[in-house]
C-alpha cells in the first residue's frame, strides 16, 4: 500500500519544480518582450471593484450553502452515500453560482 506521505512529498517536489520553471519561463518571456519594445501593460490585470468581489464570494457561499442543503436532502431520500451527495451538490451549485456571477458581471460590463 502506498504511504500518504510519499504521495505528498512527490506532489510538493513536482509543484516546486513546476513553479520554478513557470516563473523562469515567464521572466524570460517578459524580458524578451521588453527588449523588443512591446508594451508591458498586457501583464497587469485590471483590479476588480469591491462590489464585484463581494458579489462573487457572496454568490459562491450561497451556492455552497444550497449545495449542503441539497446534499442532505439527496442523502436522506436516496441510496447515495453521504459523501457523494454532499460533494456533488456542493460543487454543482457552487460552480453554478460562479457561472451566474460571470454572466452578471459580463452583462454589467457590456452595459457601461
Amino acid at each position: 500500500m502506498i504511504d500518504v506521505t510519499s504521495i505528498m512529498i512527490t506532489g510538493i517536489v513536482f509543484a516546486t519544480i513546476y513553479g520554478l520553471f513557470f516563473l523562469y519561463v515567464r521572466r524570460r518571456e517578459r524580458l524578451t518582450m521588453m527588449e523588443k519594445g512591446v508594451d508591458a501593460s498586457i501583464f497587469y490585470q485590471k483590479e476588480d471593484s469591491p462590489k464585484s468581489v463581494s458579489l462573487r464570494y457572496g454568490m459562491l457561499f450561497i451556492g455552497v450553502g444550497v449545495g449542503i442543503l441539497l446534499g442532505n436532502i439527496l442523502a436522506v431520500t436516496t441510496n447515495l452515500h453521504e459523501e457523494v451527495s454532499y460533494f456533488s451538490m456542493i460543487f454543482l451549485t457552487g460552480g453554478l453560482a460562479l457561472v451566474l456571477n460571470y454572466i452578471i458581471e459580463k452583462r454589467e460590463l457590456s452595459n457601461k
